[in-house]
C-alpha cells in the first residue's frame, strides 16, 4: 500500500514536471527537508513574538530590535555573499575552500568589531550607558557569530538538506528556549543581547566542527571563491544596508515603542517569505549543476507560476492578520493594517529565482547592477516615506521597492 503511494507520488510529481519545467522529484525532497526547517524557524519566531509582546515592555523591544538591526549592519564586514560562492564552490567538488572562507569572514569580521567599538563610544559620548554597553557585547561576538554558519554552505553544496535542517532546527530549539527564559526571569536588556549572541555564537561553532569531521571533506580548493564571494558580498553591501535601515530610522525619527510596532507588523510576513525563498537555496545547486541555456528559457515562466502560487497565500494572511494578533498580541492591535498591507509584498519573491540562476553563473555584471540598482533607490524612498507619513509611508515605501526590484530583476533576466 505505502509502495503504492510512492509510486503514484513519483508519477504525479514527474506529470507536473510538464506544467513546472523543474525537477519536481529534487524539489520535493530537498524542499521538503528545507520547509521542515523554516517550519520550525517560523515557530520559534512566533513563540518568541508571544514572548516578547507579552513579557516586555514596547520600549524595550524597540531598543532590542534596533540593536540586533545595528548589530546586521556591522555583520557587513563578516563577508555574507561568501555563503553562497562557498556553496557553488563546494557543489562543483572544491570542498577545501570551506576553512578559508570561514577565516576570511572572520578576519573581516574584525573590521565589524571595531565600528561597533566606536559606536560604543558614540552613545558613551552621549551618556547613553544601555546602548554602550549593548554594542560592547555585539563588538565582541561580531568576528564569530556569522562566520560561523559557513557550514551552512557546505551542506546545502552537498544537498545535504536534511542535515542541514537538524542543526538548524536544534539551534532555534535551544535559541527559543534560552531567550524566552531569559525573558521570563529579566528585563535587562543587557543580558537579553549577551544572552543572544552567546547562544548563536556556541551553537554554530559546535554545528561547524560537527560539519567539519561528517561531511569528509577533500582538500580542494577553488582559487574563484574568496574573489567571488567577496565580489557578492561588496554587492550586498548597500542591500544589506536598506533592508536593516528601516529599523534604525523608525527608531531614530518615531522612537522605540513605534520600532517595536513596525517590528510585529512586518513580522509574520517576513517569516511566510522566509519559507517561500527556500526555493531559492533548492535552486542554487541545481542551476550550478545544470545547462546554461535550458535554465535561461524556463526561468520567466517559473517566475509566473511561483507568483500566482502566492496570491493564495496572502489573501488567506489578510483574512487570518485580525484573529492572529487579537489571540496572541493584543498588545499590538496598531499594527495590524500595517501587517496586512505589507503582506501584499510576498507576490515579489519570484524575484529569488533569477538572483539564484545568475549567482549558479558567476554572473558579476548583472548581479552587480541590481545589487546597486534597487537597494539604492530603496534607500532615498525610505528616508523621504518615514519623514512625511511615518510607519505607513515605511510599509508603502518596502512595499514599492519590492516590486521595483521584481521589475529590475525581470528585464535584466531578459536581457
Amino acid at each position: 500500500m505505502v509502495k503504492t503511494l510512492k509510486v503514484k507520488a513519483h508519477d504525479f510529481l514527474r506529470w507536473t514536471e510538464k506544467w513546472t519545467k523543474t525537477d519536481m522529484i529534487y524539489f520535493t525532497k530537498g524542499g521538503f527537508w528545507l520547509t521542515t526547517g523554516q517550519l520550525f524557524s517560523t515557530l520559534s519566531s512566533f513563540i518568541l513574538s508571544i514572548a516578547f509582546a507579552n513579557l516586555l515592555p514596547k520600549e524595550i523591544y524597540g531598543q532590542y530590535k534596533y540593536i540586533l538591526s545595528m548589530a546586521g549592519l556591522l555583520s557587513i564586514a563578516t563577508l555574507s555573499g561568501m555563503t553562497t560562492a562557498l556553496a557553488q564552490s563546494v557543489a562543483k567538488g572544491y570542498d577545501g575552500s570551506f576553512v578559508l572562507a570561514t577565516k576570511a569572514r572572520m578576519k573581516w569580521g574584525l573590521v565589524g568589531a571595531i565600528l561597533g567599538l566606536i559606536l560604543a563610544g558614540y552613545y558613551f559620548y552621549n551618556h547613553n550607558v544601555t546602548l554602550t554597553f549593548c554594542f560592547l557585547i555585539a563588538s565582541v561576538f561580531m568576528p564569530f557569530m556569522d562566520s560561523l554558519n559557513s557550514y551552512e554552505a557546505v551542506l546545502v553544496g552537498k544537498k545535504l538538506f536534511k542535515e542541514n535542517t537538524k542543526y538548524n532546527i536544534i539551534i532555534k530549539i535551544v535559541a527559543t528556549i534560552i531567550t524566552v527564559g531569559t525573558i521570563y526571569f529579566t528585563n535587562n536588556l543587557f543580558i537579553l543581547i549577551f544572552s543572544y549572541f552567546i547562544t548563536y555564537t556556541i551553537l554554530r561553532f559546535i554545528f561547524l566542527l560537527i560539519t567539519k569531521y561528517k561531511a569528509r571533506l577533500n582538500k580542494q580548493v577553488d582559487p574563484q571563491t574568496l574573489p567571488y564571494g567577496k565580489h557578492l558580498s561588496l554587492m550586498g553591501v548597500i542591500e544589506i544596508i536598506s533592508s536593516q535601515l528601516d529599523k534604525v530610522l523608525v527608531f531614530n525619527y518615531l522612537g522605540a515603542a513605534p520600532l517595536g510596532i513596525y517590528s510585529f507588523a512586518i513580522a509574520m510576513p517576513e517569516q511566510i517569505k522566509g519559507l517561500l525563498k527556500n526555493v531559492q537555496s533548492l535552486a542554487l545547486p541545481k542551476f550550478t549543476q545544470s545547462k546554461y541555456t535550458e535554465n535561461r528559457k524556463t526561468i520567466m515562466i517559473k517566475m509566473f507560476k511561483f507568483s500566482l502560487l502566492v496570491v493564495p497565500i496572502i489573501i488567506a494572511y489578510i483574512w487570518a492578520a485580525p484573529y492572529i494578533f487579537k489571540i496572541f498580541f493584543p498588545q499590538y492591535m496598531e499594527a495590524v493594517f500595517y501587517s496586512q498591507i505589507f503582506s501584499i509584498s510576498l507576490i515579489t519573491i519570484s524575484a529569488s529565482l533569477p538572483i539564484a540562476f545568475l549567482q549558479s553563473q558567476a554572473d558579476t555584471k548583472k548581479l552587480w547592477q541590481i545589487n546597486l540598482l534597487s537597494p539604492t533607490v530603496q534607500i532615498v524612498i525610505l528616508f523621504t516615506a518615514i519623514y512625511f507619513y511615518g510607519l505607513i509611508g515605511m510599509i508603502l515605501a518596502r512595499i514599492i521597492n519590492r516590486f521595483m526590484n521584481l521589475f529590475i530583476v525581470t528585464v535584466t533576466i531578459k536581457k
